[in-house]
């Protein structure tokens, strides 16, 4: 077996479940989950129209690329949205959700065949995928932490020059999960400027950049647009799973450095992991569709707006920039205990902040925090607000 498999930690939910066995919650009080970021709206009419007039796509294998109509919709979408040209052929690639290409895009990137070992950098708190993906292709990750004195981005500055030297891809989030905060122009430029003086790529994960509240979210190809660049190094991650309410059809793609993602295709290829045809014409029509993602958009600003004001007097967050996650630091800071009382007490579940990072530079930057992802219905959510609002001044 892969020697790299003993290096993964647990699941955040698998430790969840580990932290919640024994505790015996209220049965009269129905449950609320609150602990895992899966839409729970409902998924788009166009989509489940243009499925059920594909079925004839079942019969013929998929091109591992994507049709051209796909890329097309996908590049047409990212003019639309952040006035990027894209082209289609070359610098879009569909993919079976940003989990899977996010995993996978390390395994083609990394090259562990060096006498020194690369480094992959993420954020901490991180999704679990970047940690893994560069475990399992040989690297060593590295964290950087994000904090909220740092309007929760990373503080490239801190990263030692050695580190750098060995650093051959960094992964970002913006819109960041958990912290639902943003990348600004000039977070993009040092960024930047850090890969043309050491040369790594960096994957930018944007899976939550269609639920905002006020200003779309900045993307990472728009910001090289912007600052006058091209897409050298830079390649962006999205998903329809959170903008179109269709995580069961693992559909998104990726854009960017036409040369990079020659040579990712190439892995695909042998990886086989083409998208069903069904689901390719879905997505054409989930991504030609700006309504449903509006309507989207304002069932979560409802949620935040009925939620926020019933927590804000026993824990302390700041609204997030977009994402249907709020951070919140918890009083007594031990959010592991804080998560099972909650789920005796009142039969909610959140997520403990600190499985979701891991101890770096002295601190684990989860530690004190849980993440409520409001994906229930809002009466849920509101319900869940005034049981966690109870349990934490009781």
């Amino acid at each position: 077996m892969n020697p790299h498999l003993d290096e993964l930690q647990p699941y955040p939910f698998q430790r969840l479940r580990t932290l919640m066995a024994g505790a015996t919650p209220d049965a009269a009080l129905a449950h609320v989950n609150l602990s895992i970021g899966e839409p729970k709206h409902p998924a788009p009419c166009c989509v489940k129209d243009a499925i059920a007039s594909s079925l004839h796509g079942l019969s013929g294998y998929p091109a591992t690329q994507g049709s051209d109509a796909l890329r097309a919709a996908c590049a047409a979408w990212l003019q639309r949205r952040y006035g990027v040209v894209a082209d289609p052929a070359t610098e879009v690639l569909p993919v079976n959700g940003s989990r899977e290409a996010l995993f996978a895009f390390a395994q083609a990137l990394i090259d562990a065949s060096g006498i020194e070992k690369p480094v992959v950098i993420s954020p901490n708190p991180f999704y679990q995928i970047y940690e893994g993906a560069a475990l399992l292709a040989g690297a060593e990750p590295y964290y950087v932490n994000t904090l909220p004195e740092g309007r929760f981005q990373p503080d490239w500055g801190a990263v030692p020059e050695a580190v750098w030297r060995r650093t051959q891809l960094v992964f970002v989030c913006s819109p960041g999960n958990p912290t639902g905060a943003v990348m600004s122009l000039d977070d993009w430029k040092t960024l930047f400027e850090l890969s043309d003086r050491y040369g790594f790529t960096i994957a930018s994960d944007e899976c939550y950049s269609e639920i905002y509240f006020d200003a779309p979210p900045l993307g990472g190809l728009e910001a090289a647009v912007k600052l006058g660049r091209d897409f050298t190094r830079l390649v962006m991650f999205t998903s329809l799973s959170k903008r179109s309410n269709v995580p069961g059809m693992r559909s998104g793609f990726v854009a960017g450095d036409a040369r990079i993602l020659a040579q990712f295709l190439r892995y695909r290829t042998y990886h086989g992991c083409a998208m069903s045809p069904l689901f390719q014409s879905a997505s054409v029509a989930a991504w030609d569709d700006e309504a449903h993602v509006l309507e989207n958009r304002a069932l979560y600003a409802a949620k935040f707006a009925a939620v926020m004001p019933i927590l804000a007097s026993v824990l302390d967050f700041a609204a997030p920039d977009a994402g249907f996650y709020l951070w919140a630091k918890v009083p007594g800071g031990d959010d592991a205990a804080f998560a099972r009382g909650l789920f005796e007490r009142e039969h909610v579940t959140v997520l403990p902040g600190r499985f979701l990072a891991r101890d770096a530079h002295g601190a684990n930057p989860g530690e004190g925090f849980i993440r409520i992802a409001l994906v229930a219905p809002l009466d849920e959510c509101v319900e869940a607000a005034q049981r966690i609002a109870r349990y934490a001044r009781a």
